[in-house]
């Protein structure tokens, strides 16, 4: 069992994403404080009660319908949340797709799914998929500043070697027990350390994911030899300062350098996807317009695909959002996120 230990508040900072929540509060801080202060005085082999979170842990609780809500499971030994989005248009006698919506490190469930940040939800209600926003792992009691083990980053996630990938298997396995989804169409989306993580489940869990999208999070996986070639659709900006094109952490992207990693360049990521897919090495134009364009790399195995969409601006944010982080750079206007990555799934 992995329970809390330690917490370095600043280190969750280290890429957060377009749209991430303010500086802890002095309140916050406290609970951080108080936190640890409890963790410490565990015992190493202590476990909770199990009547007091069984409740977080039903799958099987009924059907779900249009709407909003949010849940909770239990996976090794952690109360993880997930928030679910049903669109208007949901039938519960037709399979539809289900989309993963993985957040930014530093950031949370509530904050990718607000919809003037990101826009997903709005997206998922016009093309009629699911939608489910998990929480990575978090210290704090509301889940705030979170973090994604993707491999190599992020944060205490990675440190205390938590079971994203499981974690994530089990949300897909509790939404499709409470709504009708197609397994043909199940897919990940992520920002930053959550496009990382998408980059992850590509690797480790190509049996359930049957393509990944990533925005401004390159590929972080220590070891990658996914079961089947998966589709995989990476977004990014030239001047990212987190994340670096090139390769490396940028000047905006940690504040304690050990809770991140030597981030890898765009290239070698669409690299190493082109050698796994199988895929021939020259790409082609997909979309060639001001400040931003595609190239797709085709005749990968079993009709994977494997595209890469540069914007010219738009930093360490998320194309087409239409809310900005103080004092950073403006999202990229010239490409919708949200419509490219709905396209690519659906022409996978």
């Amino acid at each position: 069992m992995r329970f809390l230990t330690t917490f370095t508040l600043l280190s969750v900072l280290c890429v957060a994403p377009v749209g991430s929540e303010a500086a802890p509060t002095w309140q916050e801080r406290m609970q951080a404080r108080m936190a640890q202060r409890r963790a410490a005085a565990q015992p190493a082999d202590w476990s909770p009660d199990p009547t007091q979170i069984n409740s977080h842990a039903n799958p099987q609780a009924g059907p779900l319908g249009p709407g909003v809500v949010s849940l909770s499971l239990l996976h090794d030994g952690l109360v993880r949340k997930y928030i679910v989005h049903v669109p208007p248009s949901y039938d519960a006698t037709r399979a539809q797709a289900l989309v993963l919506a993985l957040h930014g490190g530093g950031g949370s469930a509530d904050i990718m799914a607000d919809k003037d940040r990101y826009g997903l939800g709005r997206k998922a209600d016009e093309a009629g998929f699911i939608l489910v926003f998990p929480s990575g792992y978090s210290i704090l009691p509301g889940g705030r500043f979170a973090t994604w083990n993707a491999g190599g980053c992020c944060g205490d996630a990675r440190d205390r070697s938590i079971d994203d990938v499981g974690f994530l298997r089990a949300v897909v396995a509790a939404v499709s027990a409470r709504l009708n989804i197609d397994r043909e169409q199940v897919f990940a989306v992520g920002m930053s350390n959550g496009g990382m993580m998408a980059h992850r489940l590509a690797c480790d869990a190509a049996d359930v994911f049957r393509a990944v999208a990533s925005v401004a999070g390159t590929d972080a996986s220590t070891q990658c030899q996914p079961s089947s070639p998966v589709s995989v659709l990476h977004i990014h900006a030239k001047d990212d300062t987190h994340v670096l094109f090139g390769g490396g952490a940028g000047p905006d992207a940690f504040r304690d350098t050990r809770k991140v990693m030597d981030f890898v360049s765009v290239p070698d990521t669409v690299a190493r996807w082109v050698r796994r897919d199988q895929c021939q090495a020259t790409p082609h134009k997909t979309l060639d317009r001001a400040g931003a364009n595609c190239e797709a790399y085709s005749g990968c195995a079993a009709g994977a695909r494997v595209q890469l969409c540069v914007t010219a601006s738009g930093g360490h944010s998320w194309p087409g959002a239409q809310a900005t982080r103080l004092g950073k750079a403006v999202p990229s206007m010239a490409l919708d996120a949200n419509e490219v990555i709905w396209n690519f799934f659906q022409s996978r």
